[in-house]
């Protein structure tokens, strides 16, 4: 058997940009843990409201519906303080994506079906009142937005002052990191030979 690999060596970034990709990462990251934990807040101190916000979606059976409507603040604080902290980053990260991406789905649902439902994404919810018209397209523009803040945490974690490097749960060294110029020794440079 034979295995042939690439004469070519890896790209290199310039400096500034493997020092900017980790920050960029700590930036995404605070953004999604700073709405996240903005919008669980404002819907824990009234858990009925929140559940009200969820059956408007008309999406879930009443009971489903409304342990949704319990725990969604709880998760999205737990999750938001995560990622501030920057413990679990990645599996924070893929619960934020996975959140984004169901509120993309939920709303874009109650648009197509015709519903003039408040989001509740920041609390309230429910059935808009007379004269009042739903902002479907800039809260999936919103909520998409922070899908791909959250996707970048994915690829990318954990990023600055975080608790998984400070923890060993992170790599040594960043991926962004990992090829530079000065840097390559000879055991970590790709292997560029003929194996048989």
């Amino acid at each position: 058997m034979v295995l042939v690999t690439s004469d070519q060596p890896a790209p290199v970034r310039s400096p500034w940009v493997n020092m900017a990709l980790p920050w960029v990462t700590t930036v995404a990251r605070l953004v999604v843990a700073g709405v996240l934990i903005v919008a669980g807040w404002l819907k824990i101190g009234n858990p009925a409201l929140s559940v009200r916000a969820v059956e408007a979606y008309e999406l879930l059976p009443g009971q489903v519906a409304t342990a949704v409507g319990h725990g969604l603040p709880i998760l999205e604080i737990v999750v938001g303080v995560l990622l501030v902290v920057g413990l679990l980053t990645r599996a924070a990260g893929v619960v934020s994506a996975l959140l984004m991406l169901a509120f993309v789905i939920g709303i874009a649902s109650a648009w197509a079906r015709g519903l003039r439902i408040d989001c509740g994404c920041f609390g309230g919810g429910g059935q808009l009142a007379a004269g009042q018209e739903p902002e479907y397209f800039w809260e999936i523009v919103r909520d998409f937005g922070i899908f791909l803040l959250a996707a970048w945490v994915v690829w990318r974690p954990p990023g600055r002052l975080a608790l998984d490097s400070a923890l060993g749960l992170a790599p040594d060294r960043e991926p962004y990191d990992r090829y530079d110029d000065d840097e390559l020794d000879a055991d970590e440079a790709p292997d560029t030979k003929e194996n048989g």
